[in-house]
């Protein structure tokens, strides 16, 4: 075992270790203040919604446990046990190694194998905990139904997507990742423009919203805000889940806002309001380019390190690949990429928040604070979301703030 190797399964190890004991914090905080509503909440949220909350928070970390595990092992296994390899030379009897199609058969493989390792969990998420809770409206038939489009999108897009960037990297020289990278931002241009019109509605129905006296306020606030949309609709977010929610999705002039049918059915018209306000603070401080330009940079500094490491026979021989070909290194190099960034996680999810906070400020200037601080605290009531995060997990690894911290820091912007 190389150099490399050692530190692959150092990391490997302390962040896995790192994961299960925040977790275990986490249960542990959950659990000692679960018979005690916070006073902020004492006379919004009852104590059995408070208990309810423990338990459902207590659930979803036992299941994040063991699949931190799971993806530990398979990381081993897919690496220094072989397994990657073994991929590797079953598709070699059928493919020229190198070519096109077998980088392309071996990058899918990759992504099946991975599917297959989730697939326990997301049943799992979906049918017990969920359901245990409540919260699940899926049903057998409509899982079976998403998986299959999203195995069509996949294949339809996913494998084209992979020969490009299999084509480029083979035939565009040493600085084949600069034009991997414009590649990558294109595609993501383009997949916010197509996203709400063609790709969406494949899986929900978006109908216009028809409350006429919420369109007039909605309509309203957007002309306060100087917010141009292609449309107001309603998701049947129900159809799969009893959880709430409202977002904006698109680009230009496709932009769209959403709501959630079940968010319309909890909240009261003042609520809605100041929750898309929220949405729309993301837009007004450009969250969303702020994070493209982070990530761009990024995207392309890792493309670079890539583009140096596939000349390194450490990399592939401390990884368990005997084969070197540009699939090969793709396939271990984003593998292992979170291994090597988990540390960076707490920078993320700090960002995030400080998102949110500016969010919240700008939707107390459009609306009135009270009532987003009504609807948050529906939300965390109806969706079952702890009070009482530990706070070390919670500075790891949650992108919105607790709501003890987020419901206090509203409350002082109330005019």
């Amino acid at each position: 075992m190389n150099t490399f190797a050692l530190l692959f399964v150092g990391l490997l190890l302390a962040g896995m270790a790192a994961k299960l004991a925040l977790m275990r914090r986490q249960v542990r905080h959950v659990q000692a203040h679960r018979d005690i509503v916070p006073a902020a909440f004492a006379a919004s949220i009852p104590l059995a919604s408070h208990q309810r909350a423990a338990d459902y928070t207590t659930a979803r970390a036992g299941l994040s446990a063991r699949q931190t595990v799971a993806s530990a092992l398979f990381l081993v296994v897919m690496t220094l046990g072989g397994g990657l390899q073994a991929v590797h030379d079953a598709w070699a009897a059928l493919l020229a190694p190198g070519s096109l199609g077998h980088g392309v058969a071996l990058l899918a493989s990759l992504a099946v194998l991975g599917w297959l390792l989730e697939l326990p969990f997301v049943l799992s998420r979906t049918f017990v905990i969920e359901r245990r809770f409540g919260f699940n409206r899926m049903t057998p038939r409509l899982f079976i139904a998403d998986t299959l489009r999203e195995a069509a999108l996949a294949a339809v897009i996913g494998l084209p997507l992979l020969g490009v960037v299999l084509w480029l990297t083979n035939s565009m020289g040493e600085r084949w990742w600069l034009w991997v990278w414009a590649f990558w931002l294109g595609f993501n241009v383009l997949v916010m423009l197509v996203w709400p019109t063609f790709i969406a509605p494949l899986f929900n129905t978006f109908t216009p919203l028809a409350d006429a006296a919420l369109k007039a306020r909605v309509e309203a606030l957007l002309a306060r805000c100087g917010f141009q949309s292609k449309g107001l609709f309603v998701m049947d977010g129900s159809r799969r889940s009893a959880h709430g929610n409202a977002y904006f999705t698109g680009f230009g002039a496709s932009k769209r806002i959403v709501f959630f049918d079940t968010l319309l059915d909890k909240l009261n018209a003042d609520e809605v309001e100041a929750v898309l306000a929220h949405e729309l603070g993301h837009f007004r401080h450009r969250h969303i380019f702020k994070r493209l330009a982070v990530l761009a940079p990024a995207s392309l500094g890792m493309l670079a390190l890539l583009g140096w490491l596939m000349q390194q026979a450490w990399f592939f021989n401390g990884l368990g690949m005997q084969a070197t070909d540009t699939a090969s290194a793709l396939a271990l190099f984003f593998l292992t990429l979170p291994v090597f960034t988990f540390p960076l996680a707490p920078l993320f999810s700090y960002w995030s928040r400080v998102h949110e906070y500016e969010a919240d400020a700008y939707a107390a200037r459009q609306t009135r604070a009270k009532d987003l601080v009504a609807a948050l605290v529906k939300l965390y009531r109806d969706n079952a979301s702890t009070l009482t995060p530990d706070p070390l997990y919670s500075r790891f690894f949650d992108s919105h703030p607790p709501a003890a911290l987020r419901v206090a820091r509203l409350q002082t912007l109330q005019h």
